[in-house]
C-alpha cells in the first residue's frame, strides 16, 4: 500500500528493535509498507548498507555523497562510479547543495553535485536531492546538467512552492513529503502540499529522523510513512487510500528499477 521512498536502515538504532533489523521490516509489514528506499549519504558507509540490506527484495538502495559530508568525507570519483554502476543502485543520491549548515563548503558541494547529475544522466539513474537555503543554484544547476533526462525528486521538501513549481516544470522532477508536514508551525509547507498535484507527490520517512505527530520526539521508522501519508490526505481532502495509490505509482515510474 505504502512506499517509503527515503530513509536511512542504516543509521536505525536496533535497540528499541531487541537488536533485530528484521523487526524494523516487520513493523513495515504490519504498518502496510510494501516498498523502502534506503539512501547512501557516504561512499564510505556503502558497502555495509548494501550487505545489510541485499536479502531483503522489499528494500532498495541509492548511492551517493550528501552535500554536509563531502567536506569532511572525500571521495573518489572512481569509487563513485563504480557503486552507483552497480545493478541494484536504483538511484544516484543523496546530493545537493546546503548553504543553511555549511555555507564554506559551498564550492565543494557544488563540484560533487555536477558530478553525480552528470553520472546520473549518463548511467540513466534517477537523482534523490537534498537542498536547504540553495534554490536557485540547485535549480540552475539541475537545469545546466539537463538532469530532466533521468528525473529526480527534492526529498523531504522544505523550500517554497516557487521552487516545487519549477522543477515539476522544468525537469519533471518529484516533490517528497516528510513528517515535518505533520509538525505544528509547517503551515506554509502544507500550503505548497495542497498546491501540488498528487501526481508529483512522493512520501518518507527520512528515518531514523523527523518522526511525524503523532510519533514526536521518538526514533522514526518507515512503518510511520503511514502517519505522513495521512498528514498529506488531511491537506488535500482526499482517503489516504488515494495518496498511497498515486505515490505508490509515482515512486514506481521515477524508480524504474525498483521493481
Amino acid at each position: 500500500m505504502f512506499v517509503d521512498s527515503h530513509c536511512h536502515l542504516d543509521k536505525l538504532d536496533l535497540t528499541e528493535f531487541d537488536g533485530q533489523f528484521s523487526q524494523v521490516l516487520r513493523n513495515a509489514e504490519a504498518a502496510q509498507v510494501e516498498r523502502m528506499l534506503c539512501i547512501g549519504v557516504t561512499l564510505e558507509d556503502f558497502p555495509q548498507m548494501r550487505e545489510l540490506t541485499r536479502n531483503y527484495p522489499q528494500i532498495n538502495i541509492s548511492c551517493g555523497a550528501h552535500p554536509l559530508y563531502v567536506a569532511k568525507n572525500p571521495y573518489a570519483s572512481e569509487q563513485l562510479r563504480e557503486y552507483a554502476s552497480l545493478p541494484d543502485v536504483v538511484a544516484i543520491g543523496e546530493t545537493g547543495l546546503d548553504y543553511y549548515y555549511d555555507k564554506e563548503s559551498k564550492a565543494i558541494q557544488q563540484r560533487s553535485f555536477a558530478e553525480h547529475i552528470d553520472l546520473a544522466v549518463e548511467l540513466d539513474k534517477p537523482l534523490i536531492i537534498h537542498t536547504r537555503d540553495a534554490r536557485e543554484d540547485t535549480l540552475s544547476m539541475l537545469r545546466e546538467g539537463q538532469a530532466q533526462k533521468c528525473g529526480g525528486v527534492l526529498h523531504c521538501f522544505t523550500e517554497s512552492l516557487a521552487m516545487a513549481e519549477a522543477a515539476i516544470a522544468d525537469l519533471g522532477f518529484y516533490i517528497s513529503i516528510s513528517g515535518i508536514a505533520s509538525f505544528r508551525n509547517a503551515d506554509e509547507l502544507r500550503s505548497v502540499i495542497e498546491a501540488i498535484p498528487l501526481t508529483q507527490l512522493l512520501i518518507e520517512t527520512d528515518s531514523p529522523w523527523l518522526a511525524p505527530v503523532p510519533h514526536r520526539g521518538k526514533q522514526n521508522q518507515p512503518a510511520y510513512v503511514a502517519d505522513v501519508a495521512r498528514c498529506v490526505a488531511e491537506v488535500k481532502g482526499i482517503s489516504v487510500e488515494a495518496v498511497a495509490e498515486q505515490t505508490t505509482a509515482n515512486f514506481y515510474q521515477l524508480f524504474q528499477r525498483a521493481r
